[in-house]
């Protein structure tokens, strides 16, 4: 395969991730070169990404931290466009915001533009979340549907502690003012809850909700009108706003949703040898959210089954159905903020 031409040279930061690892398989499946940024090239958690087709080739590992500047400049320079994936998603409780959260989110995003802007770079897509849309919006009536002109309010995640939110929430918010007042081309994305196939080893915090619903615990959850999206849909969505001209803005990406007690249904239904989790407290439902703005770029999805279904039998697959001894399975504590 000849090398791609400097116009075709990405970033992706963050490389190693759930999401970021899907979306460097499928820059290089379409001819991309792709520089990643990663905590630690040696390390054993990203080895999925260097057996990857055409990575010998065209993949590129940096080493670098989001609050490193200069690292993340220099694997930038000589992109064409940016990818900002890079987030930390909490498995447990947040004792530190600001170190755990917020610093990471926000002042990380900042230095991606920053670099990103030193780097003449055509256009950054930024992942942001479906938190940074749907909870308590501010004067938005709750039966009204939720589009990309939805906001969270930032205010009531900080009163409830919710830091993952409130970090979402600023990043996106910074960088979509930080394009306009630089004439940087920034464009956002907010996944849904994402499932799907997973091609880093270790298991990630939005599968383990799933897991949960099939192994049960002690926890309790609430019957949230939950978002959902396939991690493969989610690249292509993330490279379709990359690569149409006419894309601007936030992109809600989130074509599914259902309940917490409908989603337990539908795995009753598909399966019957998982204990399930039984704890579901009640509670309202706003109205959804619309992924129309993506669907009109001709975004296309997996029917959510479907999803559900290659992600259970991976989960099989890779043993983290099984039960460790001595080990409780837990609900992400994430989810019970957001």
């Amino acid at each position: 395969m000849a090398s791609p031409s400097p116009s075709r040279r990405v970033c992706v930061t963050g490389g190693g991730g759930y999401i970021a690892s899907w979306l460097v398989k499928l820059l290089l499946a379409r001819g991309y070169a792709v520089h990643a940024t990663v905590r630690d090239p040696g390390e054993k958690k990203i080895a999925h990404l260097k057996r990857l087709e055409n990575a010998p080739e065209n993949l590129k590992l940096f080493k670098a931290d989001l609050l490193d500047y200069d690292a993340m400049a220099a694997a930038i320079v000589g992109c064409q466009g940016v990818f900002h994936v890079a987030t930390p998603v909490p498995s447990g409780k947040i004792t530190d915001p600001q170190r755990e959260m917020l610093g990471p989110a926000v002042n990380g995003t900042t230095n991606v533009l920053k670099a990103a802007s030193a780097a003449n770079v055509r256009r950054v897509v930024v992942v942001s979340s479906m938190v940074a849309v749907e909870i308590d919006p501010k004067d938005w009536p709750k039966d009204k549907i939720k589009d990309e002109d939805c906001w969270s309010d930032k205010e009531a995640c900080r009163n409830n502690e919710d830091w993952y939110s409130v970090a979402k929430i600023s990043s996106e918010w910074a960088a979509l003012e930080y394009g306009k007042q630089t004439g940087l081309d920034v464009v956002t994305v907010n996944p849904a809850l994402v499932f799907g196939p997973l091609l880093q080893p270790t298991l990630n915090t939005s599968c383990q909700f799933l897991v949960y619903f099939l192994k049960g615990g002690p926890d309790q959850m609430r019957n949230k009108l939950w978002h959902i999206v396939d991690v493969r849909d989610t690249a292509d969505a993330l490279l379709l706003v990359y690569e149409a001209p006419e894309a601007s803005g936030r992109h809600i990406c989130a074509p599914h949703f259902t309940s917490a007690r409908d989603l337990l249904d539908l795995l009753k239904s598909m399966y019957t040898e998982h204990p399930f989790m039984s704890n579901i407290c009640d509670m309202d439902h706003p109205a959804p959210m619309t992924s129309d703005k993506l669907k009109k770029l001709g975004w296309k999805v997996r029917p959510l089954k479907e999803t559900i279904a290659d992600t259970i039998e991976f989960c099989k697959h890779a043993g983290f159905l099984d039960d460790a001894a001595g080990k409780t399975c837990r609900f992400p504590d994430v989810y019970n903020k957001i």
